[in-house]
């Protein structure tokens, strides 16, 4: 066989692989439709409808979607691959990993395959599968490569990160929808794009996926310690702005009143340096250790405070605010 045939031949048979990935995969996308209510002067509420997709995450009804397509939304219609409607009841959701879980009255549903994300590595082909800008028929496909992983989200100072990157096409209505790999194996829900950029958009990792949903079955909701306060990734700029002695960490801007932070005796202007033994570079760093503790224990930090450093402990506790993404979603 000449190099040239068995060239073609190799693509040939990528191009089947990809066109037995997509059909699979369908089986396993739904469209989502939310409807939510906004009070507007003098006319009253006015109807606010969104759309995206859904990964059927098991065969008797459960579906993951992304937190930001349920946002808000009183009424949600669950469109499955076979064209049936049927309403969709929100098991719960996380802001900080935009994660949402939903219930249908349906069984033997197909359910997507989420391989280990932590497998995936840059260069690999990849399929973006979902509803792009609510066009009526099944869901839009497209290709691309995994240009990185491990990617934190720009400009979101909340913990947002460990992201894949995906030059795929990712458009409106595709948020929710499966990322997966040549064979159909879904390595991340989409959720993100950055707008103007020449194919930038973020994947959550099936990994996340499995272990906020793991939570949201069992409690629904997911549960992060916080310390409470409001504070800024402290750079050489900001430092110089304010005369601070200090080109890293995290500078307080708030501290929310009886929390556990004013309990310990943190002031504005103070300067997170250490938490828990970990070296706290900016809102990253300070956030990542922070969930990693679990309610009621007591973590010890080192702040700055007028030049000079100071040790202290904090007690973990519940946070129950709402931590809203501040970038432009492929909603």
């Amino acid at each position: 066989m000449s190099s040239g045939v068995k060239k073609m031949t190799e693509l040939e048979n990528l191009q089947k692989n990809i066109e037995d990935a997509v059909r699979g995969l369908r089986n396993s996308v739904v469209r989502i439709n939310s409807t939510g209510f906004r009070g507007t002067y003098g006319y009253g509420l006015q109807p606010v409808k969104g759309s995206g997709s859904g990964i059927i995450y098991t065969s008797d009804g459960y579906i993951v979607t992304n937190n930001h397509v349920l946002e808000g939304a009183e009424e949600v219609e669950v469109i499955l691959p076979d064209g049936t409607s049927v309403e969709g009841q929100v098991i719960g959701g996380d802001p900080q990993t935009d994660i949402a879980l939903l219930k249908v009255q349906k069984n033997n549903l197909q359910p997507a395959v989420l391989c280990n994300s932590d497998e995936v590595r840059p260069g690999q082909l990849a399929l973006a599968m979902g509803n792009s800008f609510g066009l009526p028929g099944e869901p839009t496909v497209s290709m691309g490569l995994i240009g990185a992983v491990g990617r934190p989200m720009p400009w979101a100072d909340f913990i947002f990160e460990g992201l894949i990157q995906t030059d795929a096409a990712i458009n409106p209505g595709n948020s929710g929808g499966p990322l997966s790999d040549i064979h159909g194996r879904v390595i991340g829900i989409n959720t993100a794009i950055i707008p103007f950029a020449q194919g930038m958009g973020f994947a959550i990792p099936s990994n996340t996926i499995k272990r906020v949903v793991d939570e949201l079955l069992r409690d629904g909701r997911v549960v992060r310690p916080q310390i409470g306060i409001s504070g800024i990734s402290l750079d050489p700029e900001i430092a110089s702005r304010y005369g601070i002695k200090a080109s890293e960490g995290v500078l307080v801007v708030r501290v929310n009143e009886d929390s556990p932070a004013d309990r310990a005796g943190l002031q504005e202007g103070d300067i997170i340096k250490e938490f828990n033994g970990t070296k706290i570079r900016g809102m990253k760093d300070l956030l990542s250790s922070i969930s990693e503790g679990k309610l009621g224990e007591r973590k010890n930090m080192v702040i700055q405070r007028r030049g000079r450093e100071y040790s202290t402990s904090v007690r973990l506790m519940e946070n129950q605010a709402t931590l809203r993404p501040r970038i432009r979603f492929g909603r």
